[in-house]
């Protein structure tokens, strides 16, 4: 073995004591937090169309291969969290590779991503409630592109915007016991889904198995890497995990798979449950479906249950993702230095969630429509950064060979190659006329004026040359500016 393998399983086998924060995550915790930012709520509401478009094989068949596209890049991601364990994930990264200036454009755009899964996570639990109560809708306020907002529709978002808030302020061990509790229901929620197939379901109720031959396949495949972000959470906090450094890597691949796994399960169970027809006609297909298994309206509502779950849970893992990241922009003086603020107690970023979870608060008082608009946006914003991080990947692969690195990805250089690749053909899918096409001129007006708010940053940050000791010449840069 040589000393550089020794010196990376070492470095692998010890925590980093300079951290200002507390390693209390463990491997149950950080699998529930990605896991749960990657289930949110669109399983719920998106199988139907999933079905119709290519049948129930080829939706699952679309799933695999979705899901083997963002675990290649998720390699990069797993090598790179092991080696730099550190506050903000993907600013380390491109920052070490880089250098300055690509670190922030990358962060930047990383925090409109996260951000706007938080927001919409706000608007999604009011919505997701109307089922369970249809007649909740009280107090008409105003009407935002088409849809009329009401006082008890925004209670909902805003008194859960303030509890989700509330838990990420006291501490990474509340969020992360929140976040564990949620998930375990909804795998409860899962297993009895899968049960009902058992019970309930008819194989004949799957044909055909697939639809619209490979045009219907790449339909749901466009969709399928969307509904896989948040395994990225993980390194935001991997100063607050509590494994040894190698095992983080290996937690976060594990809990992509897991992912997979979930998204292949709904399409077959609630595949078995109804025709394709009827659940495309369904505002909720996987609730039907569940009721149609079960032959029980009551178990319908178990599965909402079981999506507000998924709604709290990538609640919680995107809130928690951007706090670090807007925070350790502001350590390393990207963004003012008020961000950069501990709580003395409870060694959580308390400005930076403060901040994230006051824009939550105010989501529900525009609406849904113009909520959509910004998800679709910060669905580019993270592909941008999944592009970044793969050629980072690359960057030091080639620059930095002898680098300790506790997890190493297989595949080298040309896995960086198929990752960055990948996430390329993911960031055009955005553009005109292609199918995941960002609404003219909503959305590309929103990502016009993020960027045009990050010149105003960006040309604050010193320009600091690529590096091992990137991080600490911008801070001390930044310091003497």
């Amino acid at each position: 073995m040589s000393s550089t393998e020794q010196t990376g399983q070492t470095q692998g086998r010890r925590h980093d004591h300079t951290s200002e924060m507390t390693r209390v995550l463990g491997r149950l915790n950080v699998v529930a937090v990605a896991f749960g930012a990657m289930i949110g709520f669109g399983w719920i509401v998106l199988t139907g169309g999933f079905l119709e478009e290519a049948g129930t094989l080829g939706a699952a068949l679309a799933f695999v291969i979705g899901g083997a596209v963002v675990l290649l890049v998720a390699l990069t991601y797993a090598e790179l969290v092991a080696a730099m364990p550190h506050v903000g994930g993907e600013h380390n990264y491109v920052l070490r590779a880089m250098g300055s200036r690509p670190a922030f454009v990358t962060s930047w755009t990383l925090v409109l991503g996260y951000t706007s899964v938080v927001a919409f996570e706000a608007v999604a639990l009011p919505q997701t409630m109307l089922y369970l109560f249809p007649d909740m809708l009280a107090g008409r306020l105003w009407s935002v592109a088409g849809y009329d907002v009401y006082l008890s529709w925004v209670a909902v978002g805003v008194g859960a915007a303030v509890l989700m808030t509330v838990i990420n302020y006291v501490g990474v061990r509340p969020a992360a016991v929140f976040q564990t509790a949620a998930v375990l229901f909804l795998l409860v929620v899962g297993v009895v889904l899968v049960t009902g197939a058992f019970v309930g379901g008819d194989t004949t109720n799957m044909r055909p198995l697939f639809t619209g031959g490979a045009a219907g396949i790449i339909a749901v495949l466009v969709a399928t890497p969307f509904l896989f972000v948040g395994f990225d959470v993980i390194p935001q906090s991997a100063e607050e995990i509590d494994l040894d450094f190698r095992r983080i890597g290996q937690v976060l691949l594990l809990s992509v798979w897991l992912a997979i796994g979930w998204y292949v399960m709904i399409m077959l169970t609630v595949g078995s449950a109804m025709p394709a027809a009827e659940l495309a006609d369904s505002d909720l297909a996987a609730a039907d479906g569940m009721s149609a298994l079960w032959g029980s309206e009551t178990m319908g509502v178990v599965l909402v249950l079981g999506g507000i779950a998924g709604i709290l849970t990538s609640w919680n893992g995107f809130l928690l993702g951007a706090s670090r990241l807007v925070y350790a922009m502001a350590r390393s003086g990207m963004l003012p230095r008020w961000f950069a603020r501990l709580h003395p107690r409870y060694r959580t970023p308390t400005n930076a969630i403060l901040f994230i979870g006051g824009l939550s608060v105010l989501a529900p008082l525009f609406g849904e429509q113009t909520l959509v608009w910004l998800v679709d946006a910060g669905g580019l914003a993270i592909v941008v950064a999944f592009l970044m991080v793969s050629l980072s990947f690359l960057v030091l692969r080639r620059r930095e060979p002898e680098m300790p690195r506790p997890f190493r990805a297989p595949g080298g250089q040309a896995l960086g190659v198929v990752a960055a690749v990948l996430a390329a053909g993911l960031a055009v899918l955005f553009l005109p006329a292609m199918p995941a096409a960002l609404i003219w001129p909503y959305e590309w007006v929103i990502i016009g004026a993020w960027a045009l708010l990050g010149l105003v940053f960006v040309r604050t940050v010193p320009r600091i040359a690529p590096g091992p000791e990137a991080e600490e010449r911008l801070t001390r840069a930044t310091r003497e500016r």
